[in-house]
């Protein structure tokens, strides 16, 4: 080597026992990687003691202060001492590491923030007196009396005091007291039974509440429904389908959005494990798998999804922060994720976001040049004559329906018509009344209006058959004459022959071909021409980032959704009344045709409530 290595010593090293403020300091650095790593530790304490109230207060970022105060059951005097040692837990016997029924169980968490900060606890168990312990630096001093009606409460302060270093690699107050709501959002969401209250008391006193969460009340589904509502916004509650379905031991519940409610990152997706927050990249992977079919890829879902199991079939003794977990058959969970969402998806049927329709009143509504007070117009709707009339005048093609179908008001005409079996403004969708721009259909319901793209629709119409009909008769393969030889590393080969029979159902089939290639013998035909070395690392790469490849499938139904866009009604197309009406009663029969094959709305709904607002009308 051209210089001295410093990881090698002149002398033969020596082997040490670590001192115990060594040992908690470094454990620290496992458990807590940032003020709301503490937050985590301490609410996860509090939800296992049985706490129906929980108070958490911040300053400058927790880095000054972290306060957390519950009315559970409280420590005992006598405990508390061992409550600051390393692995003391009465939470767990020690005879049985996968049966765990609680958040915390290592014992680590307590020991390991007196070792870095200044710690107090304070608890009064129910007909005991309430006591209090300091450490602070690893340093314990004697437990002494103290006042607490009941409960715990556990202060920090001056986090990594005892360790300045860490102190520079901390980021602004703002981000961290960010990174703490959200941390405390997590935990409320999977407790809607728990009342949370976040405070920050940057600057001394008892500070300003920045999150509030009530106890919700109700069975499960609505409790929780309430909760997500108040956490991630009611927007996401009103667009999201309720998940309920169980598999070999595992159940998944939940809410996930509409594929019109996306977003432009993942920062809606909520995983939670037996009430355990995670961030797995499997179960992650799933919900992505899920909507592949109605997403770009620049666009991610929103969902709030629950996995309760026994706890032996699911390990969570994997990660320092608990933050990732192993499931036995993970195939299994994978499987329930996709199924229920896609099979939730369906029954949505043409639902599309209601956001859709927000932003469109938003960008209709005029903004006032001058303050002023608002006036309120009291006109009369319309009578039978003068909407024939305008029927007549403004789309002679639609006057027919002027008398069947006359808005929300029906009124006695001279001249009787026969009324039909079902109105069509009854329908979901309701009857087309007109065609604007020879591109958007403008169909009327039975309380408002619908405004349909009717390009996007179509094609998403043509492009469910299309699948249907790959879905029963496969996906033809062509042999190529010569196979091509790839050349892989052992593992890449190995990886690659465990999803064989997976890529094999798309068309695309693989032998192995020595210890280190792969021949492909046959590719989808639909896809022509391919470069199958370069689609081969495309999927390994998949492999490798994410568990599971749907590069094959992507590529296909790619191919799939530009022969529909190349075979549906094109833009610019006159449609007749019952063309229109035709492809509006299509869209109501179909699954997943709320949304283009990109993720767009197909159509716009507005109700007349919102219409005539717009208009300044009572």
């Amino acid at each position: 080597m051209a210089h001295a290595n410093p990881n090698i010593s002149q002398e033969r090293p020596v082997i040490r026992q670590l001192d115990d403020a060594a040992i908690n300091r470094i454990a620290a650095g496992e458990v807590v990687e940032r003020p709301a790593s503490v937050v985590k530790e301490l609410v996860e304490n509090a939800i296992d003691a049985g706490a129906t109230r929980i108070a958490i207060d911040i300053a400058d970022g927790g880095k000054t202060l972290i306060r957390v105060t519950d009315d559970g059951c409280g420590i005992a005097a006598e405990d508390l001492p061992l409550a600051l040692s390393r692995h003391a837990t009465s939470k767990i016997d020690g005879s049985d590491l996968l049966n765990i029924h609680t958040f915390g169980f290592r014992g680590e968490a307590l020991p390991s923030l007196g070792a870095v900060g200044r710690l107090t606890i304070t608890s009064r168990v129910e007909g005991g007196d309430a006591a209090s312990v300091h450490v602070a630096g690893g340093r314990m001093e004697a437990v002494k009396p103290a006042a607490l009606r009941a409960g715990t409460v556990v202060e920090l302060r001056d986090l990594f005091y005892a360790t300045p270093a860490r102190l520079k690699f901390m980021r602004t107050d703002r981000a961290e007291a960010q990174a703490i709501t959200d941390t405390v959002k997590r935990l409320a969401m999977a407790e809607p039974a728990i009342t949370f209250t976040l405070r920050d008391a940057s600057g001394g006193g008892e500070g300003r509440v920045t999150f509030r969460a009530d106890r919700e009340n109700g069975d499960l589904f609505d409790a929780l429904h309430a909760r997500l509502a108040r956490v991630i916004g009611r927007e996401f509650a009103e667009n999201a389908l309720q998940i309920d379905a169980t598999r070999d031991g595992i159940r998944l519940y939940g809410y996930a959005a509409l594929p019109t409610y996306s977003r432009g990152a993942a920062v809606a997706q909520y995983l939670f494990v037996n009430g355990r927050p995670v961030r797995d990249k499997m179960l992650t992977g799933a919900l992505r798998a899920a909507y592949f079919d109605f997403l770009s890829r620049d666009r991610h879902p929103a969902a709030a999804l629950f996995i309760d199991c026994d706890p032996t079939l699911v390990d969570v003794n994997v990660h320092p922060a608990k933050s990732e977990v192993r499931f036995r058959d993970p195939g299994v969970a994978r499987g329930l994720i996709v199924s229920s969402l896609r099979h939730a998806l369906a029954e949505a049927g043409h639902r599309a976001s209601s956001t859709v329709a927000n932003a469109t009143l938003g960008a209709m509504r005029p903004e006032p040049a001058q303050p002023a007070p608002a006036r309120v117009y009291q006109m009369d709707r319309p009578s039978p004559a003068a909407r024939q009339t305008a029927y007549q005048a403004q789309s002679p093609g639609f006057a027919e329906l002027a008398n069947d179908y006359s808005g929300s008001i029906v009124e006695p005409t001279p001249m009787a018509t026969p009324e039909p079996e079902e109105e069509p403004q009854d329908l979901p969708l309701g009857a087309a009344r007109g065609q604007v721009h020879e591109n958007y259909i403008i169909a009327q319901t039975a309380d408002g209006m619908v405004i349909v793209d009717q390009h996007a629709a179509h094609e998403r119409l043509v492009y469910e058959k299309l699948k249907t009909q790959m879905a029963e008769n496969g996906v033809a393969a062509q042999a190529l004459l010569i196979p091509e030889i790839v050349e892989l590393s052992e593992g890449d080969c190995a990886r690659l022959m465990g999803v064989a029979d997976d890529l094999s159902r798309f068309g695309l089939t693989l032998e192995p071909f020595g210890g280190d290639a792969i021949a492909v013998r046959e590719t989808p035909a639909i896809l022509g021409k391919v470069d199958a070395r370069a689609m081969i690392l495309d999927i390994l790469d998949e492999l490798a980032d994410q568990g599971e490849s749907q590069m094959v499938q992507a590529r296909i139904e790619a191919i799939l959704s530009r022969i529909a866009c190349h075979g549906s009604v094109r833009s610019g197309r006159r449609m007749r009344a019952e063309e229109m009406n035709a492809l509006l009663r299509e869209m109501e029969a179909t699954p997943h045709s709320g949304q283009c094959n990109h993720g767009r709305p197909t159509y716009v709904e507005l109700k007349l409530s919102d219409i005539e607002r717009l208009f300044g009308r009572s």
